[in-house]
């Protein structure tokens, strides 16, 4: 069992949870702090005048009505029914579980006032595989994710549908199979499971792991045709890119040197004085993405550990203060500047491409015998172009637009959770592309010769080769594309090292 306690947890701790390869528990210090939360809680809202928004009064611009003790447990049931409006495609299964993961924590933290009982019940449901049908559209990303986190919380009182065993059954039928009671939600119970940047966060999380790869891939990917295209190494010197002071910059120099070291083709003569920016000017793009992608990992790390619920009950000074800890401002700003950061790796990738397909440098047009007969790799770019335009697109930034909603009271929002969905889709973009790129870059430097590798991407090309042959004549490239994805995604961890 692993606890989860109050200990700092990385994007990188999450996601390792929400594999689900080991049971989750809540800490005797988590349950100690949950009650007393809860007493607090209780205590202050018992008092004859105590009014606390969302406990005994009404919600958004219904604030202001006084809701009677008798009707407590009815409007927190209300609010989960009412706030459960999600459209559009369902989070996929990943995001699903790191949302669960996310909920779990932040109350857990011991500021939002609910029982035990609720928090051991989301972890039960976790434990047990459950997960609850959530759909990507419905959250302004203020007040908390919420049309998506309601779609997260019915299952705890058997509404809804949910994922369990390999079958879509009602929530209700889950609870029984698992020998477990619809909750009848306490007081601010509800409004604690819906308010909270869970949403957008959870995809922050997965794109900063998933950027994490994707900026390995980018750096070999570009070796790799640097290396075939036979480029100069001085746009590489360490002293050159020390001389700008940009972090990120030397890093991506220092990693493309190392996978170009002992290259055989470093001894070949140089056909061009300059080579395009997508090749000389690769320390600077990639750089500048992982100077970005550092930031927003840095913004993620501090929401996986925060407190965004709204009111927030603090124990020991015996106060329960109302704020807006859920608006996902800072959230919103970062996963947008990453979704920009990642397309750039695709945008310049794509530029390669380019190159290595136009017949330059000795190299035969589209890469392949016989061009004329055959098409070669021609629409492998085509299909590189089409994907960064799409990602292009998508980086419209989503936290600069505002709608008010709620008749005014909730008169700015983030929109942080349609920033997150957009990055979801630039990510699986920028992979596609990547996969494009190492595919015509083998493809190069199998027409140079396919024992020329450097030392270090040797191994890797002698790896892939075993899955996606040379392209000695026009095959369907669709399949050589989704093989090399796949090759990718199995070698994460080794570009990493």
């Amino acid at each position: 069992m692993i606890t989860i306690d109050a200990k700092h947890v990385t994007p990188t701790d999450l996601l390792s949870l929400a594999q689900r390869k080991v049971p989750v528990q809540l800490g005797s210090e988590t349950l100690h702090r949950l009650q007393g939360s809860r007493q607090v809680l209780e205590r202050l809202t018992q008092a004859p005048d105590a009014i606390y928004y969302g406990i005994n009064t009404g919600f958004g611009d219904l604030c202001d009505v006084r809701i009677s003790p008798d009707n407590i447990e009815a409007l927190q049931r209300n609010l989960i029914l009412s706030h459960a409006c999600g459209t559009g495609e369902e989070v996929p299964p990943r995001i699903n579980d790191l949302i669960q993961l996310l909920k779990i924590r932040n109350l857990s933290l011991g500021y939002s006032g609910v029982r035990t009982e609720l928090v051991q019940q989301m972890v039960a449901l976790f434990n047990a595989g459950v997960r609850p049908v959530i759909h990507t559209q419905g959250s302004l990303g203020a007040s908390g994710d919420l049309a998506p986190l309601a779609h997260l919380a019915l299952v705890l009182l058997g509404e809804g549908k949910a994922d369990f065993q390999g079958s879509r059954l009602s929530a209700q039928s889950i609870l029984d199979q698992l020998g477990l009671n619809a909750l009848q939600l306490g007081a601010k119970e509800g409004l604690a499971l819906l308010n909270g940047t869970q949403f957008s966060t959870a995809y922050g999380a997965w794109a900063v792991e998933e950027g994490r790869a994707l900026l390995g891939w980018a750096n070999a990917t570009a070796a790799l045709s640097m290396d075939a295209y036979l480029c100069q190494p001085a746009p590489l010197a360490d002293h050159l890119h020390q001389l700008r002071q940009q972090h990120g910059q030397i890093y991506a120099a220092a990693r493309i040197r190392k996978w170009l070291q002992n290259s055989p083709l470093s001894r070949s003569p140089r056909p061009a004085v300059q080579d395009p920016y997508a090749f000389r000017c690769v320390p600077q793009v990639h750089g500048a993405s992982q100077d970005a992608w550092h930031y927003v990992h840095q913004i993620i790390e501090r929401e996986i550990n925060a407190v965004t619920d709204n009111p927030t009950v603090f124990p020991e000074q015996e106060e329960i203060l109302s704020g807006g800890n859920f608006h996902a401002q800072p959230v919103a700003l970062a996963l947008d500047f990453l979704a920009i950061a990642l397309a750039e790796l695709a945008s310049i990738s794509e530029r390669r491409i380019f190159q290595l397909v136009s017949g330059k440098r000795g190299l035969p047009p589209f890469l392949v015998n016989k061009p004329g007969l055959h098409s070669g790799l021609m629409i492998a770019q085509y299909t590189a172009a089409s994907i960064v335009s799409q990602s292009k697109q998508l980086c419209t930034p989503a936290s600069v637009d505002s709608i008010v909603s709620s008749n005014g009271q909730e008169d700015h929002v983030s929109m942080a959770a349609n920033a997150a969905t957009k990055l979801y889709r630039v990510v699986e973009n920028t992979r596609t592309v990547l996969a494009i790129e190492w595919m015509t870059a083998a493809q190069a430097l199998d027409f140079r010769d396919p024992n020329q590798a450097s030392e270090a991407l040797n191994p890797l090309v002698q790896s892939y080769r075993q899955r996606v042959p040379f392209l000695s004549e026009d095959r369907i490239i669709s399949d050589d594309i989704h093989k090399t994805l796949d090759f990718i995604r199995e070698y994460d961890t080794h570009i990493l090292d």
